[in-house]
């Protein structure tokens, strides 16, 4: 199977270098020179030029935007029956927009950051026809672990809404921990270690409790994305017609954390400004 990869960011490049290790021959594109230079495989000048052979486009973007911005190309120069796997986090009806090109395709946002990427231990919640999911099941096999078909069109992004309601819930709560256990004079690391070990443990506590507690936010995933991310979450509230009032805490927390400056930081910097509460 011919794959072409576009979008070579923190997520896309392990993920497009995993499917190379497998075997696949993969052609990829980015806007960035250097990303693509980053890349030990085949590029391409454009996203039409890499779907042009083949089997299957992955698209691993930053929003809505830019994979509207690449649709037309892949409508354009695909092969007839090319199936396109948007594994971007954008919004569900831009989802059900891109189903409605006349191309194969399914929305398959992936959890796991960058760590997983790079172990290729994502967990893919896939929406879309189920003959379209299981002709790319081995692909996904290949960048994760958990891989669930979800729904039509439309619900792997709906699914992905509610996977960063929750992470960026535990973030908030995990910095409200750290802050009172280092105000109470007791050590974070013991404590946190035995709130991962019960109940109250997590992927955020197993991964990155140590950075947070030595105030390291090198980006995994970066507070900006996770911003818009609470916006796609919120919009789906409204759209289902439900009250998410935790969600809408937890959205104004990122966007603080964005209009003080943290936008390029990892998500966990989300205990910068519940410091600045307490300061």
């Amino acid at each position: 199977m011919n794959v072409a990869f576009v979008g070579l960011g923190i997520m896309g490049l392990p993920m497009a270098t995993n499917l190379t290790k497998a075997g696949y021959v993969v052609t990829a594109y980015d806007v960035s020179p250097a990303r693509m230079e980053s890349f030990d495989g085949k590029t391409a000048t454009g996203a039409g030029a890499a779907v042009a052979e083949a089997d299957l486009v992955v698209t691993m973007l930053p929003d809505s935007p830019q994979v509207e911005e690449v649709a037309p190309e892949i409508a354009a120069h695909g092969r007839p029956g090319l199936l396109w796997a948007d594994m971007s986090t954008i919004r569900p009806e831009t989802a059900r927009w891109a189903a409605g090109l006349g191309v194969r395709t399914l929305d398959a946002p992936v959890s796991g950051g960058e760590r997983g990427a790079i172990d290729g231990t994502l967990s893919i919640m896939a929406g879309g026809a189920e003959a379209d999911f299981a002709a790319a099941l081995p692909v996904f096999r290949v960048l994760g672990k958990t891989i669930v078909h979800v729904g039509p069109a439309g619900a792997g992004q709906t699914v992905k809404a509610a996977n960063q309601l929750v992470v960026g819930g535990i973030y908030g709560l995990v910095a409200e921990a750290i802050v009172l256990l280092e105000a109470s004079g007791v050590d974070p690391g013991k404590g946190l270690d035995v709130l991962a070990g019960g109940l109250a443990g997590s992927r955020v506590l197993d991964l990155k409790r140590t950075s947070m507690i030595v105030r390291e936010f090198v980006p995994g995933f970066r507070i900006d994305l996770h911003h818009k991310d609470m916006g796609i979450a919120l919009a789906a509230a409204r759209e289902a017609g439900v009250a998410l009032p935790l969600t809408g805490q937890v959205a104004q927390l990122v966007a603080a954390a964005r209009a003080q400056g943290h936008g390029s930081l990892d998500h966990s910097a989300l205990l910068k400004v519940i410091e600045r509460l307490n300061s």
